[in-house]
């Protein structure tokens, strides 16, 4: 059973200015329809870029640490113990940063089991999630500025023979 003082990381994350860790709790716990995650995010660091869910709901708890909260408002640093909810939307869109000197530790609860479509303003991406509960299936990333029409590439239906 996983344990929150003794996590087992299962999402490294190991990109310039992204460098984080986290313990997909849910999980390991067996949970398919609710994602419980605990980060690591060392000094200087993004947990991940600068996003918002069409479909998914995510509560952030801080549990160590100061870590900066950037929504479409602005910059704010959180405390320890804050809670905070990001609901669906380009309104909700965040990115968490430690800009702090101590590595920052919080947990992120989110809706899962769903498909979701993940949009990632500062890029200009739309990433396509599929969401099983092994955290497999479709993970597909793709830019907006090559979008197509609809009916790209379709063709109508044969004719009926007579």
């Amino acid at each position: 059973m996983p344990n929150l003082r003794e996590p087992e990381f299962d999402d490294i994350r190991d990109h310039p200015g992204f460098h984080a860790v986290r313990a997909r709790l849910g999980a390991q716990a067996g949970a398919e329809r609710i994602g419980v995650s605990l980060w690591e995010v060392e000094p200087g660091q993004a947990a991940y870029p600068y996003h918002y869910h069409l479909t998914e709901e995510e509560l952030l708890i801080v549990l160590e640490g100061r870590p900066s909260l950037r929504t479409p408002a602005g910059w704010r640093d959180l405390d320890e113990g804050e809670v905070v909810a990001l609901g669906r939307g380009e309104q909700s869109a965040h990115q968490l940063v430690n800009r702090s000197d101590e590595t920052v530790r919080f947990l992120a609860f989110s809706s899962t089991g769903e498909p979701d479509v993940v949009m990632y303003p500062d890029s200009g991406k739309v990433g396509v999630r599929e969401r099983l509960p092994d955290d497999s299936g479709l993970r597909a990333s793709f830019r907006m500025e090559h979008a197509v029409d609809y009916y790209e590439g379709e063709e109508p239906p044969p004719a009926r023979s007579a």
